[in-house]
């Protein structure tokens, strides 16, 4: 069983930046693909950006040259680093793994609980 744990996340003003964390439990981490996905108030959950084992990166059209993801297989962690944050970012941020390929649609095996992400106009 895979454990997701995230955090960072907290109120920011518009223009300013965040970097989100999560750390994974289990032996197979760096060789698993790893997601963040968002979910804003009467929304449904949406792709942000993964990375897959390797490293190769993949991200939402809204985030593109805004948003980072890397991984630091040594700590099990992902992370995603948002810079020039906009009110329209607000959201849940969960963090997600599964088993097999890198994926951009939610079909991922385990989710972390979240961390909420508020930018202020």
């Amino acid at each position: 069983q895979v454990q997701l744990v995230e955090s960072g996340g907290g109120l920011v003003q518009a223009g300013g930046s965040l970097r989100l964390s999560c750390e994974a439990s289990g032996p197979t981490f760096s060789t698993s693909p790893m997601a963040w996905f968002c979910q804003a108030p009467g929304k449904e959950r949406e792709f942000v950006a993964a990375i897959s084992w390797s490293g190769s990166r993949y991200y939402a059209d809204s985030v593109k040259g805004r948003f980072t993801i890397s991984r630091d297989n040594a700590k099990n962690t992902v992370y995603l680093q948002m810079n020039s944050l906009k009110p329209e970012d607000t959201a849940v941020y969960y963090c997600a793994t599964r088993r097999g390929g890198l994926r951009t649609d939610s079909q991922y095996d385990f989710w972390g609980q979240g961390t909420q992400v508020t930018v202020s106009s």
